[in-house]
């Protein structure tokens, strides 16, 4: 079979229609034909078509046809303003210029010659001519000179007139001036030479209690510097003897005591003058110690009692706070038998006072100065205060006059302080039955163990001393005296047991 075959049974067995070639390949003949896809026409309201279709009867573009196929615009050329026209056009006549002469006269020909001027013609000859300057000269006839009476009164005042109103005017003038002054003299000047300020003191004035105390009490307080190489601080102390004894506390003077070698201790008296001090006896259970001066004509404090201290009498507080010495403050007895625990910070202190409290003033440096009543007696000795920003608040404590003069008297004498003790270690304890020192535990073989105390056993009394807390047993208990029997009241197991004790030395 030839390809003439091939193609002819191909095509019969196809169709019976010829094929056509389309786009590089055969189509039949009687292949359907689709029609175009129908294009979308939105609908067009008749308001919009009326207000952006075609005018009446315009089938085309809206411009002229012969607008639209013009090759280029026609340019229209018109004549000008004639404002303009006479303004910047050329002066009739003139066809190569337009520059015209301002006066209005015809402009000069450029072929005209200047006139000859040997001044600008710099190859001009040497010639005579006129001078630049005409000889005569012009002058204008001097004016008359204006007196002031005709500027001010255009002439029509004589002359006798205007001196005779000039001499007015200065005496009014003068007279003013003059009133004013005297008028004003006191209001306007801020100093005065006939004021003379007078001060009182001829006659005799009655001396104030406090006055009166400071001058008593004064020069029996000193003033202590206590140097531990660059190291020192400074407090207070009490002339209590004229052999030249003087009460402190030992914080004053512990640090001096603990480095013997290197510490220094001196006095200043209230008229300037400073001696070295030895130390006597000191007692860290009570905070008081004893120094001793060799110095002559020492004025002795007068020692008062504390039982006639009394809550709200007047005191006085001597000393040198913060190094200030013979500084007094006045105050109050706030109150009495005030338990008062003291730490004794940088020192070993550590003792409990039956503290005098006072609201006069007290601060870092009157520890070991004088607290005196408003005869002039020393009650006691101030100690401490209680303050929250480090400085005097009201709350100042002082060690009363009769536990300074037992332990004084004892440190002169032995140089040292026996206190009396039960055995018994406490806590405070407080509940709704009652409240006092709960024995925490009992020294073996001590006062308290062979009295039958026991722990837990809450002591409320020790002899006439009521106990509320456990500083105050020990308040109470520094008041008995050694070998000397105390009824001790204490309760156990919600029962009320008194017992005698014995207390010994510490």
């Amino acid at each position: 079979m030839t390809a003439d075959d091939k193609n002819a049974g191909s095509g019969a067995a196809g169709s019976d229609a010829p094929a056509e070639e389309t786009s590089g390949s055969l189509r039949p003949d009687n292949a359907p034909r689709l029609d175009p896809r129908p294009v979308y026409r939105p609908q067009i309201e008749e308001e919009s078509s009326r207000v952006f279709g075609r005018p009446g009867g315009v089938t085309g573009s809206f411009a002229p046809p012969d607008v639209r196929h013009a090759d280029e615009p026609r340019v229209q050329i018109g004549p000008p303003d004639p404002v303009l026209a006479e303004a910047f056009g050329r002066p009739e006549g003139e066809t190569d210029t337009i520059g015209r002469d301002p006066s209005g006269g015809d402009a000069p020909r450029g072929d005209t010659a200047p006139p000859a001027d040997p001044w600008r013609d710099p190859t001009a000859g040497v010639e005579l001519g006129s001078p630049a300057l005409h000889a005569e000269e012009r002058s204008l006839p001097a004016a008359p000179a204006i007196s002031a009476r005709e500027v001010l009164f255009g002439g029509k005042v004589a002359p006798k007139a205007l001196a005779v109103l000039g001499a007015i005017a200065l005496a009014i003038g003068l007279f003013g001036g003059l009133l004013a002054a005297m008028i004003t003299a006191d209001r306007s000047s801020l100093t005065s030479r006939s004021v003379t300020l007078v001060q009182g003191g001829g006659e005799e004035l009655g001396q104030s209690a406090v006055a009166q105390v400071a001058d008593a009490v004064l020069p029996s307080v000193v003033s202590i510097q206590v140097a531990i190489g660059d190291q020192g601080s400074t407090g207070s102390g009490v002339v209590i003897d004229g052999a030249g004894y003087i009460v402190t506390n030992n914080h004053v003077i512990s640090s001096a005591a603990a480095a013997p070698d290197r510490g220094k201790i001196q006095v200043i008296f209230s008229d300037g003058n400073k001696v070295d001090a030895q130390i006597v006896g000191r007692d860290p259970k009570t905070d008081l110690a004893v120094l001793k001066v060799s110095a002559n004509n020492l004025t002795v404090a007068q020692l008062g009692k504390s039982s006639d201290v009394q809550v709200g009498e007047d005191v006085v507080a001597v000393g040198s706070p913060l190094g200030l010495s013979k500084t007094v403050t006045r105050g109050i007895v706030s109150a009495l038998h005030r338990p008062l625990r003291l730490s004794g910070e940088g020192s070993d202190t550590n003792a409990v006072i039956d503290a005098v409290q006072t609201d006069a003033a007290i601060n870092h440096g009157n520890s070991g100065g004088a607290l005196v009543d408003d005869s002039g007696r020393v009650i006691g000795i101030n100690t401490a205060m209680l303050s929250e920003t480090g400085g005097s608040v009201g709350l100042g404590f002082a060690i009363p006059i009769d536990d300074v003069t037992t332990v004084a008297q004892a440190l002169i004498r032995d140089g040292r302080m026996h206190h009396p003790d039960i055995g018994v270690n406490a806590r405070t304890v407080v509940n709704d039955t009652t409240s006092g020192a709960q024995v925490a535990n009992v020294h073996t073989d001590s006062p308290a163990a062979r009295a039958g105390i026991v722990e837990n056993d809450v002591i409320v009394k020790v002899g006439d001393r009521v106990v509320t807390s456990a500083d105050e047993l020990v308040v109470a208990v520094n008041m008995q005296k050694i070998g000397e029997p105390v009824t001790v009241q204490l309760i156990r197991e919600g029962r009320t047991v008194d017992v005698q004790v014995t207390p010994v030395s510490d």
